[in-house]
């Protein structure tokens, strides 16, 4: 997602149909209401986070996708800070977990407890069961914890000895990652990476913006005391999921949607990638592009849109080759070159 831009709706079908239109049909003024709360949020959240509006963009869109981000960037820029002050703005229930080498399955899903009362067995839900988790530095923790968060994620259902447990609408994963240090890590494989919506990268802010974020803590803002900042709670959780519901009427021309698949082959031909973009991430293009489309307020997609979400949601689905690797290419290149590649429908 670029700087200046900023119900799972997976079935391939052409989702202008009207059938699927009126069965999640939200009344104009609800989805007007939504969307106008979601803007809000933006604005709320750069009272505490400065210079990193296309993360905070990204989050909303994943969130009204009913997806989930991977955030990556150096220490010190404001990913854990960016969370909890969407959290705030949002008004929904919030969690963080610091992965580490030590952290179980059990202790992020929930497990079976024994009841001091009857002597039974009940269950005790883990942080997992919330509606915004932090889940910090999760390549820190072992590749069995991960993929339990990661099922969690993809089943939005905790099964623990043989009994579902849903977990609560709206639900969303914000992962982090730091890209600089590896020693003692454990990378996410590219099939657990695919699970994630987006992957968005925070940039150590420009000159500009860290002498804002010096001024602010200069006249008292407290990181650890939103409201301090004047941070309101300006959304609910019952408009995120009018919002979730009203996404889902966002039409797509079969123009754009040809578009979207011939962005997902093109990556598969260059020469630089050992495994381009699959269809699942070409129908995770599509979900994005709609929300987008929804959040600026139009009710079609058009190839902007698409362009605006191409690196955000398919760039970590791509693999490249070990001599493109050596050669200093990377993902966001080759991106660039395949949208570059195919023609922009009129």
């Amino acid at each position: 997602m670029t700087q200046s831009d900023q119900s799972d709706p997976s079935d391939p079908s052409d989702p202008s149909d009207p059938s699927e239109q009126s069965a999640a049909r939200v009344p104009d003024g609800t989805a007007d209401a939504a969307r106008q709360a979601l803007q809000d949020v933006r604005r709320e959240v750069g009272k505490a986070v400065v210079g990193q509006d296309a993360a905070v963009a990204g989050l909303l869109v994943a969130l009204i996708c009913e997806g989930h981000v991977l955030l990556e960037g150096v220490p010190g820029v404001a990913k854990t800070l960016l969370v909890r002050a969407l959290s705030a703005a949002l008004g929904v229930e919030t969690k963080r977990v610091q992965f580490s080498p030590d952290l179980m399955p059990g202790d992020i899903t929930g497990s079976m407890m024994l009841d001091g009362h009857d002597g039974g067995l009940v269950f005790r839900p883990g942080p997992l069961f919330t509606n915004l988790l932090l889940a910090d530095e999760i390549n820190r923790t072992p590749p069995k914890t991960q993929s339990a968060l990661l099922e969690a994620m993809e089943e939005r259902q905790v099964s623990v000895d043989g009994t579902s447990h849903p977990l609560p609408v709206p639900f969303l994963v914000a992962a982090t990652q730091n890209p600089v240090e590896f020693q003692g890590t454990y990378p996410l494989p590219e099939a657990q990476l695919d699970r994630f919506l987006l992957k968005v990268t925070l940039p150590v802010p420009g000159r500009d913006d860290e002498i804002e974020v010096l001024r602010r803590h200069a006249a008292g803002f407290d990181p650890h005391a939103l409201a301090s900042a004047g941070l309101a709670t300006v959304a609910s959780a019952d408009q995120v999921r009018d919002a979730i519901a009203s996404v889902s009427t966002v039409s797509v021309s079969p123009e754009v949607c040809g578009y979207v698949v011939d962005v997902a082959r093109a990556t598969r031909h260059s020469p630089s990638v050992a495994l381009g973009v699959s269809p699942r991430g070409a129908t995770a293009l599509l979900r994005t592009s709609r929300a987008w489309a929804w959040l600026n307020g139009r009710d079609f997609v058009t190839p902007d849109d698409v362009k605006s979400l191409a690196s955000a949601t398919l760039a970590h689905r791509m693999v490249l080759t070990p001599s493109a690797e050596l050669e200093g290419v990377d993902t966001a290149r080759v991106l660039a070159t395949a949208l570059q590649s195919v023609a922009v429908p009129r």
